[in-house]
């Protein structure tokens, strides 16, 4: 029997046995460490040396039962004051969609370099998640392995490398000019706001949330310029009750280059001349004041537009990458156009909003045999 309050203990052999618990297995239970000696002073002396060994670190695992998933809990409730409410909730989804459900139940002890490559993997093969995705998912991961370091280094066990998977780079779908030519011609036969707003958005690159909350006070013909200051999004409601889980915000744009001044063209002032309401409140998509169209329902809107076009797989980005395209093809200087598109920088506009057409192509190739002829 051991003395009371100690794991120490006379074995039938005379020697005296001390356990301790030196970290935690992946299922919760305890991982012991055991001392042995002669005599119970000895056996004593050791079991404090090697507690003492634990709390310098000495030992390959941590003392702590706490998961990993209370961690990316408490990083997600300091998230929510410094981030935008749709950051949270991104943050929220990934968490609680993908990083808990796997994740979440080990123990600080138990993750390693190879786990989270394996989490990795599993989000791409079997999940068959994009990569982009997976990428987004990891960085979570990453920042809350920052948040467990900065509460104490000794927690985690080891350095975590985090091996982020390539993103195979897809070309992005663009209208060609034929294409953008017969889609405006049929937005203009019986043009309502709808189909204003979607034309506009094409003239100008405006991203989907962006003409959802575009209202006609933004819009000055006087100036010929749009104002971009606000966006719509469909959020989850963390207040709602069964039957409604989501609700429509109208919140500051995307980041702070995407709150801009469009200058608009001769051609996209004298339509917005044609179709502006006197109330300046009103949204461009309704004509009202009291209602909006939301992302999801312009969308379909598009949707149904471009199949009566006979076009397919146009979705509302791909308006505004043939406008960063057309922009491209008529030598727009780089650095306004990524100003227009709300960009951080011209490198992201070239690498993920410029897509030379094979008329563009051709045109370079002529001037370069002009040298040779």
């Amino acid at each position: 029997m051991s003395k009371k309050g100690e794991n120490i203990y006379k074995r039938k052999d005379n020697r005296w046995e001390a356990r301790y618990i030196k970290g935690y297995k992946p299922d919760g239970s305890a991982r012991f460490g055991y001392c042995y000696a002669k005599t119970y002073r000895e056996a004593r002396d050791k079991l404090n040396a090697a507690k003492a060994a634990l709390l310098k670190g000495a030992a390959s695992a941590p003392n702590t039962r706490k998961r990993f998933g209370a961690y990316c809990e408490e990083w997600l409730i300091l998230c929510r004051s410094r981030v935008k409410e749709s950051t949270y909730v991104k943050y929220d989804a990934i968490l609680h969609n993908h990083i808990m459900p796997e994740l979440g139940g080990y123990h600080l002890s138990a993750l390693s370099s190879v786990l989270i490559e394996g989490f990795s993997h599993s989000m791409l093969y079997d999940a068959e998640l994009s990569a982009k995705t997976v990428r987004c998912i990891l960085t979570v991961i990453h920042s809350v392995i920052g948040y467990i370091r900065r509460q104490d280094a000794l927690l985690l066990p080891q350095n975590i490398e985090i091996v982020y998977p390539k993103e195979n780079k897809k070309e992005m779908r663009v209208l060609s000019r034929e294409e953008q030519q017969a889609f405006t011609a049929y937005l203009l036969t019986d043009l309502d706001d709808c189909k204003f707003g979607v034309l506009l958005a094409l003239l100008t690159g405006l991203r989907i949330g962006e003409v959802c909350a575009l209202r006609w006070g933004d819009i000055s013909l006087p100036e010929h310029t749009l104002t971009v200051s606000s966006t719509m999004l469909r959020l989850k409601d963390y207040e709602a009750d069964t039957s409604q889980k989501t609700k429509i915000v109208l919140t500051n744009p995307k980041s702070n280059t995407s709150a801009r001044v469009i200058p608009l063209t001769e051609y996209a002032a004298k339509l917005c001349s044609l179709r502006k309401k006197n109330d300046p409140t009103a949204f461009v998509l309704t004509g009202k004041s009291d209602r909006f169209m939301e992302p999801r329902t312009l969308q379909y809107r598009l949707k149904r537009y471009t199949a009566e076009c006979g076009m397919e797989d146009v979705h509302f980005h791909v308006l505004r990458h043939t406008f960063a395209t057309r922009c491209v093809e008529v030598g727009f200087e780089i650095k306004s156009l990524s100003e227009i598109l709300g960009h951080t920088s011209p490198k992201f506009t070239l690498e993920r909003y410029v897509h030379s057409s094979m008329e563009l192509k051709r045109d370079n190739m002529e001037k370069l045999a002009a040298i040779w002829h």
